[in-house]
């Protein structure tokens, strides 16, 4: 009698810029936990998907959480929808005036981004509500009859309604929706008083037509993958917890960042169990790298930006440059070698997958033998067969040789070169989360994954005095893996403005318990049980006379512990706090959690220090101009308390890590590989 299959107890899945990449978590504990790589399609992202579930033999039924870069594309892209914005009479150009801040201070030709929504779709209302939450100028029936029908003449296919002061009452805003969904305006009608209602009008109107931009594109993907995977598809969200497809299509701008928050979930858990609570991740793929400090615990953000465009909603704080294995190099008209930010992409990729023609950082790494042609994606290639991806290092060579004939080097150190390059601009965006926010970046350990960044973890530690690198057990798709411990969540938030000395917390917690409700009732609406949830409060505070605030957490304590906390965060961030100012709490914040079973990798026993059992050959490896004898190891084979000297490259099937001379890796319990000096 033919056993019964194995049923996976979720599948993590993340789209990269380069490859799709799939996690598969057993529902026995005993069970082993499978990879998968596809190329990315990104004329058709939803294709790479589907295409690995098929290899994978996974269907209909199964918890999927995916992580999607479709919102974020179709912003950066700009092919979102064709969108309206409905506001306050005299305020239709909050957009293009936005804030004062200039990004480059001394670039002549530094320009804004264009707005989502052009001028003449941006639509005034004659209606004014005042900063008492009273309505001056009430909003009449014909006036919102009219405002919808100049929006459907214009023939858009989704509406943003950001009204003056909405957030304290939406009663104008849910009107004109009212008003356009009877004049056949359709579901994509978003409010300002539902996506983010807190003040500052320029964030506030920014988010909400982000939201209506890319909301029917996000639908329509998020629909396609609902009906060909089943009712278990979860969404990640930017925050690093998960949605149901449905909560994602009420809330699409919550999802931008899902692949990054995947990352950082899954290098923070696994770190953490390992010992490294202190970590700087480094999450290097085909065309970007991402990284994130975590002190002990995950951090988020509330104010981030995408394409220069401000976005207001809950998010781990990434860092993110155009550093990736993808990333192109050239030289500029000043003879200067630049990588980045420019990518090949997944098609044409870097030269040597056989299709493009462009230099990139994989080029270089295999012109350097750190990455190895006959064992890539860790398998000879001579067993490959015809479904491995091949690389071809003259490929590589012809793509660097201009760019080594204008430097007047060697191919080489071209490819050096290269390396240099990218890694300086790695380094720089580690700085900016460390050094620059009063953090030594020599007490952290940096915890590389991606595809390419256990290539570089080293030379980055280095550079940045970091003592140790750890790599986990699967780098290449650790997004992918971390989106199986992602936590079912959402999160609120809403503007009180409480001013002065004479603060009165009942306001705050009144507004939390109706957060609370909503909260609730939304979760039972996507299937998980709203009582169940455990809520996380937080507020946003500042000292009167600030234009900024800090998010303290805050657990029913009295007034006396939420300004000392403050204080104290305060002094942390900026190397000091007024104890005697008056503070004010500007908005306050819930989290509903509802915990995912998060299972334990099986802890190995110690064994002997020699890996030699793991070796597959010796072959040429380049540092510093210098052609070293390095080991090839099978990451497979390596065995708890291995010990692998440099100079070494370990092969796997989703990822290469690089062990420069000097440096040496442990395996951990965990089969974690630990570099140090």
């Amino acid at each position: 009698m033919p056993a019964t299959p194995r049923v996976p107890a979720v599948v993590g899945v993340d789209i990269g810029g380069t490859f799709t990449d799939f996690v598969v978590l057993p529902s026995e504990r005993d069970g082993a936990l499978r990879v998968h790589k596809v190329l990315s399609t990104p004329d058709d992202p939803a294709r790479a998907v589907l295409e690995g579930m098929r290899e994978l033999g996974i269907g209909q039924g199964v918890a999927v959480v995916h992580g999607s870069t479709i919102a974020t594309n179709a912003v950066l892209e700009r092919k979102g929808a064709r969108t309206a914005l409905v506001t306050t009479a005299g305020f239709e150009d909050v957009l293009e005036i936005g804030r004062q801040d200039r990004p480059s201070l001394y670039d002549l030709d530094a320009s804004r981004p264009e707005p989502l929504s052009p001028r003449e779709l941006r639509f005034g209302a004659r209606e004014r509500i005042d900063s008492q939450g009273a309505a001056i100028e009430p909003l009449s029936d014909a006036g919102a009859r009219d405002v919808a029908r100049r929006v459907l003449d214009a023939g858009v296919e989704s509406v943003a309604v950001c009204l003056l002061f909405s957030f304290l009452n939406p009663d104008h805003e849910r009107r004109i929706r009212d008003a356009l969904i009877e004049a056949g305006a359709g579901t994509y009608v978003y409010l300002s008083s539902e996506v983010l209602p807190e003040y500052r009008e320029y964030e506030r109107t920014s988010t909400t037509v982000v939201n209506a931009y890319i909301a029917p594109v996000v639908h329509r993907y998020l629909a396609r993958l609902r009906n060909e995977l089943g009712s278990g598809l979860r969404i990640m969200q930017s925050s690093g917890g998960s949605v149901t497809a449905e909560g994602a299509m009420a809330r699409p701008i919550e999802t931008i960042s899902g692949g990054p928050a995947g990352g950082v979930v899954g290098a923070f858990h696994l770190a953490r169990m390992a010992g490294h609570p202190q970590m700087i991740c480094l999450d290097m793929g085909g065309t970007s790298t991402d990284v994130c400090l975590c002190p002990n615990r995950v951090p988020e953000t509330a104010a981030w930006e995408l394409g220069g465009l401000p976005i207001r909603t809950p998010a781990i704080d990434v860092y993110s440059v155009g550093a990736g294995g993808g990333s192109i190099a050239r030289i500029d008209a000043g003879g200067a070698l630049l990588v980045g930010p420019e990518s090949a992409g997944a098609d044409p990729g870097p030269a040597c997958y056989g299709k493009g023609s462009s230099p990139t950082v994989t080029d270089a790494n295999l012109v350097l033998g750190r990455l190895n042609a006959g064992y890539f994606q860790g398998r000879s290639q001579l067993d490959a067969g015809s479904g491995g991806l091949t690389l071809d290092p003259r490929r590589a060579e012809e793509a660097l040789a201009p760019i080594a004939q204008r430097m007047g080097t060697s191919t080489m150190e071209a490819a050096e070169g290269v390396v240099r390059v990218a890694n300086a601009n790695m380094a720089r965006a580690i700085r900016v989360i460390s050094v620059e926010r009063g953090h030594d970046p020599r007490d952290f350990t940096l915890v590389a994954f991606g595809g390419a960044g256990p290539l570089h973890a080293c030379d980055l530690a280095e550079a940045l005095g970091i003592p140790r690198v750890l790599v986990p057990l699967f780098p290449g798709v650790l997004s992918a893996q971390g989106m199986t411990f992602a936590d079912v969540s959402r999160e609120y938030s809403t503007t009180v403005m409480l001013r002065g000395d004479g603060l009165d917390l009942a306001a705050a917690d009144e507004a939390l318990a109706g957060l609370l409700e909503r909260g609730r009732r939304d979760l039972d609406e996507m299937g998980t049980p709203g009582d169940a949830a455990v809520a996380h409060r937080a507020m946003d505070l500042r000292y009167a006379g600030q234009s900024h605030e800090l998010t303290v957490p805050y657990d029913g304590e009295n007034l006396d512990q939420v300004t000392a906390g403050f204080h104290e965060a305060h002094r942390t961030r900026f190397g000091y706090a007024d104890d005697g100012r008056p503070v004010e709490i500007v908005n306050v914040r819930l989290k509903l959690v509802s915990p995912t079973d998060r299972p334990e990798p099986p802890r190995n026993a110690e064994t002997r220090p020699d890996a030699g059992a793991a070796c597959l050959a010796t072959l040429p490896v380049v540092y510093q101009g210098v052609s070293h004898d390095a080991k090839l190891y099978a990451r497979d084979r390596l065995r708890a308390g291995n010990v692998v000297p440099g100079p070494a490259v370990v092969v796997q099937y989703d990822s290469t890590v690089a062990v420069p001379p000097g440096w040496a890796a442990t395996v951990d319990p965990y089969l974690n590989l630990v570099m140090a000096r």
